[in-house]
C-alpha cells in the first residue's frame, strides 16, 4: 500500500521514529540497523512495510529496499511475526542474516533473541532456496557460500580427493558459517578428509 515515505526525522530511538511529511507527523517501527543510520532533524527516506492489525495499523521502515525484503521474506515464516524479524534485522544485518540462511547457519539464526531450534530450522528451510537464488539482487549479497564452495571443490578434487566425500566435508565446514576465504576452506577440509 504504502512505498516510503520523505520527510523531516523529528524524533529517533532504537524502537521508532518519527517523519514529519506533508505537516503530518508518522510514527514508524525502524530496526536497529536503520536507527544507526538516521540523523534527527535531517531528511529521511524510509522503505515502508503496512501491517494492520485489528487493533492496530502499524508502519515499518527501512533504511534500504534489500532490508525491507529480507523482513518481509522473514514474515512469511510461520512462527516468525513483525517483532521477531524486526528484532533479527537488530541483532544482524541484511548480509549476515542471508548468508547465515544461504549456508544453514542454524547457531547464528538460534543467537537472536526469541529464535529457538525449530524455528531457525525452518527460517533456513523455508527462505535457503529462495534467497539463494535472489542473493545477488534481493539482498545485495553475491553466493559467497557457493563460490567458496565451488572454487575449493575443484582444488580439492585437482589434489586427488573423491567428488563426494568432499562435497561432505565442505558442506559440513560451511554450515559453521565462519569461513571467509577460499585459502581457509581448504586447510578445514584437508584436516577432515
Amino acid at each position: 500500500m504504502y512505498e516510503y515515505i520523505k520527510g523531516t526525522l523529528v524524533e529517533a530511538n532504537p524502537a521508532y521514529a518519527v517523519v514529519e511529511a506533508g505537516g503530518m507527523g508518522y510514527n514508524v517501527c525502524v530496526s536497529l540497523n536503520t536507527y544507526t543510520r538516521l540523523v534527527p532533524g535531517g531528511e529521511v527516506l524510509l522503505y515502508l512495510h503496512h501491517v494492520v492489525r485489528e487493533d492496530a495499523h502499524l508502519l515499518y521502515g527501512f533504511y534500504s529496499k534489500e532490508e525491507r525484503a529480507l523482513f518481509r521474506a522473514l514474515i512469511s515464516v510461520s512462527g516468525i511475526g513483525v517483532n521477531t524479524a524486526n528484532v533479527m534485522l537488530g541483532s544482524m544485518n541484511v548480509e549476515e542474516i542471508t548468508a547465515a540462511i544461504v549456508t544453514g547457519n542454524v547457531e547464528a539464526i538460534k543467537s537472536v533473541k526469541g529464535i529457538g531450534l525449530k524455528t531457525a530450522q525452518r527460517v533456513i528451510i523455508e527462505l535457503k532456496d529462495k534467497l539463494g537464488k535472489e542473493a545477488g539482487t534481493v539482498a545485495g549479497l553475491p553466493q559467497v557460500a557457493g563460490q567458496l564452495k565451488e572454487e575449493a571443490l575443484s582444488a580439492l578434487v585437482m589434489l586427488g580427493f573423491t567428488r563426494a566425500q568432499t562435497v561432505k566435508a565442505l558442506d559440513k565446514i560451511l554450515a559453521t558459517g565462519r569461513v571467509t576465504s577460499v585459502e581457509e576452506l581448504i586447510k578445514l577440509a584437508l584436516k577432515q578428509l
